[in-house]
């Protein structure tokens, strides 16, 4: 089982003629609304492809809330470590261009004030993996903290994508769990304004804090994947892209979908390339998810 820890969010897309700078105008041409949030677009995509999956979470008692939490129980995904609180749920305006680009703003409601002790543990006993990604941390730090926390505490594997949200807290505050990560899955852009390196020798750096993996994301670039001893630069399938939102989670779907069936890390790399290609087809962090039939069609 893998499991996601991260923010829950109930994603307002806004398709936009064009995304505003300071003082200027745009239209709004249609409104949808998707769950969403890093760590639970990737576990949904993982579960599509057949993984069996849980989340460590926080809602709200507000209709949002029950949305996220109905489409991960429509989707697979087990909720027994999700915790409902008073208070309001995670949102997330999303304004996307006609060229696919993207702006975010978001509301963090109750996913910062995850305590240690609040925790389902029992329910998270069986994880091989668990993913973590980003809080916003606007709310307070107790979601950081506690992830810290398992991170040093979990039998399970790691595997940590950052998010420019953790960047900004420094390499000093993000060291307990990447270290203790098999897995540091940050953009390029991240990793060098977190190390102040070019990303090949700032991989190195990372590893040798002991990190086992890093890969890094590249968008249309495709991705870099090194483990200190081999490196491989793998190329992006050519898509046209109608919405980039949930890119980088959908790669990491693919990307630990390969690690856990012990695909070599360039097919991992593939694998994450393509999940993330077919993602960005469609509007929304998860439309576009593949399913495992997709998959098994894929390695045809």
């Amino acid at each position: 089982m893998i499991v996601g820890f991260g923010a829950l969010n109930l994603d307002k897309i806004y398709r936009v003629d064009k995304i505003p700078g300071r003082d200027e105008e745009g239209f709004v041409k249609s409104l949808e609304m998707h769950p969403g949030g890093s760590a639970a677009n990737t576990i949904v995509g993982l579960s599509r492809l057949g993984i069996p999956t849980s989340f460590i979470g926080k809602i709200g008692s507000d209709e949002e809330g029950r949305i996220l939490l109905t489409d991960f129980e429509r989707e697979g995904v087990n909720t027994s470590a999700i915790i409902r609180a008073e208070g309001r749920s995670g949102t997330a305006m999303i304004f996307v261009d006609e060229e696919g680009h993207r702006a975010i703003l978001v509301d963090p409601g109750v996913n910062d004030t995850i305590a240690f002790e609040e925790i389902n543990l029992d329910s998270i006993a069986n994880a091989k993996l668990i993913h973590m990604t980003s809080f916003i941390c606007k709310n307070g730090i107790d979601s950081f903290e506690s992830q810290k926390r398992i991170a040093v505490e979990t039998r399970a594997e790691i595997s940590f994508d950052p998010g420019m949200p953790y960047i900004e807290k420094g390499l000093k505050e993000l060291e307990p769990i990447i270290k203790n990560s098999a897995i540091f899955m940050p953009n390029r852009s991240e990793l060098e304004a977190l190390m102040n390196f070019d990303f090949r020798d700032a991989a190195k750096e990372i590893i040798s804090m002991g990190c086992k993996i890093v890969v890094v994301k590249m968008g249309e670039k495709g991705c870099y994947v090194t483990d200190g001893e081999e490196e491989f630069e793998v190329k992006a399938f050519q898509t046209k892209a109608v919405d980039t939102t949930g890119a980088g989670d959908a790669f990491n779907a693919g990307f630990l979908y390969g690690y856990i069936k012990r695909h070599s890390l360039e097919d991992c790399g593939r694998l994450g390339n393509w999940v993330a290609s077919r993602n960005i087809q469609k509007v929304g962090a998860r439309t576009g998810l593949p399913s495992e039939e997709e998959l098994r069609k894929f390695f045809k």
